[in-house]
């Protein structure tokens, strides 16, 4: 079922495409006459995701990417590049794909996929982006410590340069630094733990063991956890795990890459409360 605000947003991108006279900025691309877009910028990187093999195949082949109208990307961008999940196999969580856009163009699902003509958003409209040549990396970008990606943007340089996912959209890598501290205290913990707390599945950065209970140690950087959105789920997963007789700490960033040492205490005097580790 689509939202009346997806239905607005439809309508107006339809009228962009459709209007042969004028221009309307949306989302920071220009549509210009036709439905076609100008993507002013040299050096942007939107990376983008492909769900399957079948995705990859139709893209080498028919040198072209969609967006739903209800994802338009609010940057400008020059550049796509391609990131494979875990479907992918031993290929998955990594990106080894990045192609110039040459242009785009407003339309219908069922224009861009006659073949899916009844498909349930066959009337949605989409951002078809033409690419050039899809070029391989000079060395793959992955996804080390598994992270859900979706769409996020980049720059040239960083895209040529980066060998995993937090170098390529600069984030300080708060997880090996919070291992390392962990390792030199002598601290015993498990690094990306999985556990379950009722019906809801989480993963932790790291699970530490002791007597009297468990301790989640989380490590929160700035871009990935400011937003309003993944503060309610934090606060979300805080309450579930407390349910569930966890003990949560969480440290943001700068106090990971500042105040190492007071991290590390903390954690120890949570371990101490707890009656130690376990044997």
């Amino acid at each position: 079922m689509i939202n009346n605000n997806t239905k607005d947003k439809n309508k107006s991108l339809r009228l962009a495409a459709e209007n042969s006279t004028t221009r309307k900025n949306l989302n920071g691309l220009v549509i210009k006459p036709g439905g076609r877009t100008a993507l002013y910028s040299r050096r942007g990187v939107l990376v983008c995701v492909l769900k399957n093999k079948r995705d990859l195949d139709v893209l080498m082949a028919e040198k072209w990417y969609r967006i739903p109208a209800a994802y338009m990307p609010g940057h400008k961008f020059k550049y796509l590049a391609f990131y494979q999940p875990v479907s992918f196999g031993r290929r998955g969580k990594r990106i080894l794909y990045y192609a110039e856009v040459l242009n785009c163009r407003i339309a219908k699902r069922k224009n861009l996929l006659p073949k899916e003509a009844r498909h349930p958003r066959a009337e949605n409209f989409y951002l078809k982006i033409r690419i050039g040549k899809i070029k391989k990396l000079p060395e793959q970008i992955r996804n080390v410590m598994p992270r859900r990606i979706s769409f996020g943007f980049t720059t040239l340089e960083h895209l040529l340069k980066s060998k995993n996912i937090l170098e390529l959209y600069n984030i300080a890598e708060t997880e090996k630094i919070m291992e390392k501290g962990l390792r030199m205290a002598r601290i015993k913990s498990v690094s990306q733990y999985n556990v379950k707390c009722g019906n809801k599945r989480f993963r932790l950065d790291f699970a530490v063991f002791c007597k009297k209970g468990a301790i989640a140690v989380e490590c929160d950087n700035k871009k990935a956890h400011s937003g309003k959105a993944r503060v309610k789920k934090d606060k979300i997963k805080n309450a579930l795990l407390k349910q569930c007789g966890w003990t949560i700490m969480r440290f943001s960033e700068s106090k990971i890459v500042s105040d190492l040492d007071g991290c590390i205490l903390q954690v120890k005097k949570a371990v101490g409360k707890l009656g130690g580790f376990t044997p």
